[in-house]
Formats: structure tokens, sequence, C-alpha cells
């Protein structure tokens, strides 16, 4: 067996023991049933777009706060006529990134899918920030209140997400049995965490996920996470607290609550979501229909073109008639 293949193989091997805290799903439990009945009350406009024969909406909700967030609501022909029910992806944002424009969606559209593209709160889009902050946090957004799980940034990111699956599902057009989720980095975590704590998406893609084995991350991980470590280098002190708050929100803790066919992906080039994060949360994960892509020479990408079509042809396989 060669170097590469060996990598290969201790990557997918790769197993991390559970850190969550004992009232782990007591939390959750309690959590998502405080969110359940928050209003959501939002907003559907027209938008504009150079596709042809679509339905375009800009959406206006809330989550977990009253902060507005924002999101594109798009519809292939046909799906808002005759009472005729069609798929759904909602796509979740990578780190400090955005929704962007309607047309970045149109291949989704072309297969026929609906879809819900969302900001993520504060990170450079439409959407900002109301989350109240107890003290100073470092660089972005991952220390806002990380000292504590309920008032975690972490947490509103999450119940965001979570809000605005219950937008969608409601919504006359989509069929609620056919939603999917889908992202890239932290797109991809909280599509990991949807597929966790949600019943409404039926098949996930997690493309380089973050949000996995954060202990680990917390230790090599160049992205977001990177945030976290250095707020515990300049305050020693507040290592447990950071990981306890961090149990709460990681995917190797929530993987066991997965109950859909989940496409995960991971490059052994990446720094930011480093293999041996993803593969742990993935080998946590008991559900049917799981599977795991390694790509020896990838980085911190969405994948290549082989990816995207095997990530379209999943979702497919779960979400069309």
């Amino acid at each position: 067996m060669g170097a590469i293949q060996e990598r290969m193989k201790d990557v997918a091997n790769y197993r991390a023991a559970r850190t969550a805290r004992e009232d782990f799903d007591a939390f959750w439990s309690q959590t998502l049933e405080r969110f359940a009945a928050k209003p959501l009350k939002d907003r559907r406009e027209p938008a504009a777009t150079l596709m042809k024969g679509t339905l375009a909406a800009r959406v206006q909700f809330e989550g977990y706060d009253d902060t507005p967030l924002y999101g594109w609501f798009l519809v292939p022909k046909g799906g808002d006529e005759q009472n005729r029910k069609v798929p759904c992806v909602v796509i979740y944002q990578g780190y400090q990134c955005h929704r962007g424009i309607p047309e970045n969606y149109a291949v989704w559209l072309q297969m026929g899918y609906a879809v819900f593209a969302v900001d993520t709160r504060g990170q450079t889009g439409e959407t900002g920030n109301r989350l109240a902050s107890a003290r100073g946090i470092f660089k972005g957004w991952m220390t806002q209140g990380v000292l504590e799980p309920e008032h975690f940034y972490g947490l509103a990111m999450t119940i965001d997400a979570w809000k605005a699956l219950q937008w969608v599902s409601a919504q006359p057009e989509i069929d609620a049995e056919r939603i999917g989720v889908y992202g890239t980095s932290q797109g991809g975590g909280l599509a990991l965490q949807m597929a966790a704590l949600s019943k409404v998406p039926r098949a996930a893609v997690a493309n380089v996920p973050n949000l996995c084995h954060l202990e680990f991350a917390l230790m090599n991980s160049t992205g977001s996470v990177s945030e976290i470590a250095e707020f515990v280098a300049r305050n020693p002190g507040s290592l447990e607290q950071v990981l306890t708050t961090l149990s709460y929100f990681d995917n190797l803790n929530l993987a066991e609550k997965i109950n859909i066919p989940v496409l995960y992906s991971a490059g052994f080039k990446d720094l930011i979501c480093w293999p041996e994060t993803i593969a742990a949360a993935y080998n946590r994960n008991p559900a049917p229909g799981k599977e795991l892509l390694l790509y020896p020479f990838m980085g911190h990408e969405e994948g290549p073109d082989e990816h995207r079509l095997k990530a379209y042809g999943f979702l497919g396989e779960h979400l069309q008639p």
C-alpha cells in the first residue's frame, strides 16, 4: 500500500471520542422547544432576476432573536402553477460569505429545484447581527458569547438555520417531503447540524464541513475556529468554559442524531477543515445512506466538477419523485 492509499485509509478510519456533556440531549430538546413557536415575522416580496421563468422573492424572517434575516427564495417555472409542488434545496453560506445574487443558483433551478439561499447573521451580506455581547470578542464572529452556550453566536447561527427550514417547508410551492440542505465549510457544518436537529430535510450535502471535532480544530485549523484558539491563548483560564460551549455545537456529538442520507467530502490539503475532523463526525453518524468522498489533492473548496455532479446526483436520488 502506497503513501496516498495509507493516508486515505487512516482518514477513513479516524474516530474520536464523543465530548458531549451530560445535559447535551436536554439542552437541545429544551432549546428547540423554546424556539419552535417563536414567530418568524416573515415578509416575502418579489425580486428582480434575469432568469426567465423563475419566481424570485426576497425574504425577510426572524430566527434566534429580532435580527432581520434575509434570503433568496427562487422557484422554477411551474412551481407556482397548477398546485404543482417542487423539491427545494436550502443553501447555507461559508464563513464571511453571503447569498450573493439570485443568478448564482441557476443550476439548481435548471435541475427543477426551488432554492432558499440564506445569509448568515453579520457575515458580509444584507443580514446584520443584533446579538448582545457581554464582553469583547476576537476578530470575527466565532468568539461572541463563547463562554456560555446559551449566549454563543453559534447558537444564534444554528437557530437561524433551523428557522429557515421552518419557513421554507410552509411555502405553498414547496413539497415539504422533498427538502434538502446543502453547504460548504461553515455552510456544510450547518447542513450537518440541520440533518441532526431538524425533521424537515430528507437529505444533506456537506462539502468540507466545518464545526466538526472542534477540539481537534481548535488546535489545528487556520479558519474561523482559529479565532476561538486566539481567544483562549489570550484568556488561558477560559479553556474549559470554551470547550464546554463548543461541545453542544460540535457535529462530532450531533452526528448520532442524524437519520437521513448525508454526503460528506474532505480534502487532504485542507488546513481549515482538516479531513480528520470530518471523518470523526462521519464515523459517528449511524444513518444509512451516508457517504464520505476523500480527495487527496483538494484543499478547502466546494469540490471539482466531478464532486459537484456527485452531489447533484445524490440529492436527486433522495429528493426527486
